[in-house]
């Protein structure tokens, strides 16, 4: 029985899996990402609207997503529309700090569910830091302080229900997972439906405040620094 062989590239189609899943499902419109990948030398925050996280652990790696203007407003507007947000209290502008930080609790949900699915498939443990959103004219490089081992780097876009596109930009270790023998994985629990079953109304309650939750840590303002950005 030859051993199951998972890839760098296998990896990348799971965080494109789990920023599809995400975003979908917290706008409840559909969020797609191409069927081919790009292979590039470097990855880079765009305009209009850049975010990034640094992850370590099992694999090192830096995952970038750059937003244009028109695509980071229709996912802001379309998320607090599903919150209950009357369209009149809405942010219009991508310049706009409430846009930087609902944009920046995305990336953190998305990569908490890419996270929570490597650890449990691949059986190791990865760390992230705390997603940093910035509005920016200018292409700007960014990389890794530290040294990846044989590092590859990859492109892909994604289209919204509106057919604006933006770019997931990842970089990582060249590494492979092999499996050889079969296991078991955890049964994956889903919140909402616990607490609905033992809360009446709870699991309504529960989505909003973690959806509403902005979470602000120094480490990115030290990330920041370490970047020299």
């Amino acid at each position: 029985m030859t051993p199951q062989v998972i890839t760098s590239d296998d990896i990348l189609l799971k965080l494109c899996h789990s920023v599809s899943h995400v975003l979908s499902s917290t706008t409840s419109s559909p969020i797609s990402h191409a069927a081919m990948i790009q292979s590039i030398n470097k990855t880079c925050l765009k305009p209009d609207l850049g975010c990034f996280s640094i992850f370590d652990g099992g694999f090192s790696g830096l995952v970038v997503i750059n937003f244009s203007a028109k695509a980071a407003i229709e996912i802001y507007q379309a998320y607090m529309k599903q919150m209950g947000m009357p369209e009149s209290d809405l942010a219009f502008s991508h310049t706009s700090d409430e846009v930087a930080d609902i944009m920046g609790e995305l990336m953190n949900q998305i990569l908490g569910d890419f996270i929570v699915k490597m650890n449990k498939e691949l059986q190791t443990s990865i760390n992230q830091s705390q997603p940093k959103m910035l509005t920016i004219n200018k292409e700007l490089t960014i990389s890794i302080d530290t040294n990846l081992d044989e590092a590859v780097a990859r492109r892909v876009a994604f289209k919204t229900a509106e057919h604006h596109i933006f770019y997931l930009e990842f970089a990582m270790d060249k590494t492979e997972f092999i499996k050889l023998t079969e296991f078991e994985q955890d049964e994956e629990h889903d919140p909402d439906a616990l607490l609905a079953q033992h809360s009446p109304g709870g699991s309504a309650s529960w989505a909003k405040s973690v959806n509403q939750a902005v979470v602000v840590d120094d480490d990115a303002d030290d990330l920041m620094k370490e970047l020299g950005i």
